[in-house]
């Protein structure tokens, strides 16, 4: 019976807490196998990651647990991905479908006549900032406006790392910033705040930042001026677009529709669904492709040969299959996440550096740090968001700060850390769809790594660090009573 038991999970009786050293053990043998993988023998971070998963469920097994019960906890990580995964798919298709009905090339065609080169990365952050302001998502910002930028841009002979730089500042400000944020909605929500008072606090951490970014992008932006690149370049660009697609102002209304649709509250998905459809119908009606070219568009995404290595680089691209690099990844990183944090080696460790966080400046810097960390080893932005809310809530109550600052150092060091991770999904994400790596971007996404180190400085000096009231203090004990008697 005994044995029974083991197979089915029940021995809760003899199972011991994972601790810090459970955690380290695990954590190292996925940090030194990463680094092998991906630095030295430049290959792709799934291997790694899924060595770092048997580990973590040979140390979650040897402390009791069950393989049923461990394998549930993989799950629950993987259920954590599946709304991302179904805006993966989205996007993989709404590139080929775009690409395709000439909406990218409509976009880069007037972008090379109407942009100054001097302002082009400065016009990027605000393009894109806006738009994820308007949609509430980086990633559909990134794969539409973004894309675009990035052919604007190489065609102007700036470097690709630097427009992803500006392309990633603009939507994650935009994202970070925006009440239809899936992220911004979360982090407040947990934290208990109300959605545009977190929105309004993270204005002193995030606004400078974007300050400190445009005029970054500014004088970098000098080196790309009419006399610093070819303009017969740009000629010939511009005559192999139009000798391959149909260039109308009339696309430019399918990304409008889009945009307007997420305003008036349509949620993402099926807002970007509509631009799929209406861009597969553009490529039969407007560009006269066929409907088998048009299925291959979504499926494998678009294919040319202009005979121009540059427009053919730009827009070969697209599809649901160029996603599914992106998609494996994902899942593996999930898993892994899954078994850190339901095993409670994740708490282990936020519990070992709230030790060391006696000030407010210094609990606040560890609640970025945790985040920071949970990017790099749990592989996903939501999780470096939920795991740290519930570590972090009590001490901030202990020390009497308003939840307000914890939701906002959860975004300032959560939301904008993930696109630096090579393995987190956003990393991934961003690498798939602007075709830059982030070794490459890194450098120039100013915003990114702006804000969390101006969310520190304001933590130790005091600054806007929000107190709770004594008549908020008395209703949070109220709350916490009412709601242990209802437990």
């Amino acid at each position: 019976m005994k044995r029974k038991g083991y197979n089915t999970g029940s021995r809760k009786n003899v199972k011991r807490k994972l601790g810090l050293t459970s955690a380290l053990i695990t954590l190292s043998v996925m940090i030194v196998a990463m680094l092998f993988t991906v630095a030295v023998l430049e290959k792709e971070p799934h291997i790694p990651l899924m060595i770092g998963t048997a580990v973590a469920i040979m140390v979650t097994m040897l402390h009791g647990y069950a393989f049923s019960e461990v394998e549930e906890m993989m799950y629950k990580g993987i259920r954590h991905a599946l709304p991302a995964i179904v805006i993966i798919i989205l996007v993989g298709l709404i590139i080929g479908s775009w690409i395709g009905s000439g909406v990218v090339a409509t976009m880069i065609y007037y972008g090379l006549q109407l942009i100054d080169p001097n302002y082009f990365l400065m016009v990027v952050v605000l393009l894109c900032g806006i738009v994820a302001l308007a949609i509430g998502s980086s990633w559909s910002t990134m794969a539409t406006v973004g894309v675009a930028s990035m052919g604007i841009g190489i065609s102007m002979g700036i470097s690709p790392g630097m427009v992803a730089g500006a392309v990633i500042c603009g939507s994650y400000f935009g994202d970070k910033m925006s009440p239809l944020s899936d992220t911004t909605n979360l982090a407040s929500g947990l934290s208990g705040v109300d959605l545009f008072e977190h929105i309004k606090h993270m204005f002193y951490t995030t606004v400078p930042a974007l300050v400190i970014t445009l005029v970054f992008f500014f004088i970098i932006g000098q080196r790309f001026g009419a006399s610093h690149f070819d303009t017969k370049n740009i000629d010939t660009i511009l005559q192999t677009m139009q000798d391959n697609f149909v260039i109308t102002p009339w696309l430019m209304l399918i990304p409008l529709v889009v945009i307007a649709l997420v305003v008036v509250k349509i949620p993402a998905v099926p807002a970007i669904c509509v631009g799929i459809i209406l861009g597969f119908f553009a490529q039969i009606f407007i560009q006269g492709g066929s409907l088998t070219e048009a299925m291959t568009a979504l499926q494998t995404g678009y294919s040319i040969d202009s005979g121009n290595k540059l427009v053919d680089e730009l827009f070969n691209r697209g599809g649901l299959e160029s996603m599914f690099y992106t998609i494996s990844l994902t899942l593996v990183a999930m898993t892994f996440g899954g078994v850190l944090e339901y095993s409670g080696m994740l708490s282990a460790l936020i519990t070992v550096i709230l030790k060391f966080a006696k000030s407010t400046g210094s609990l606040i810097a560890s609640v970025i740090v945790s985040c920071i960390g949970t990017n790099f080893t749990c592989s996903e932005q939501y999780i470096s968001i939920i795991v740290p809310s519930r570590m972090y809530a009590s001490s901030f109550k202990e020390k009497k700060l308003h939840a307000k600052n914890l939701s906002r150092a959860l975004e300032d060091g959560g939301t904008l850390t993930s696109v630096f991770v090579p393995w987190n999904t956003c990393g991934v994400f961003i690498a798939s769809t602007l075709g830059v790596s982030v070794l490459e971007y890194a450098p120039y996404a100013i915003l990114n790594y702006t804000v969390p180190i101006i969310s520190i400085i304001f933590g130790y000096i005091g600054f806007k660090i929000i107190k709770l009231t004594d008549e908020e203090i008395e209703e949070n004990d109220k709350k916490q009573a009412k709601e242990t008697t209802l437990a």
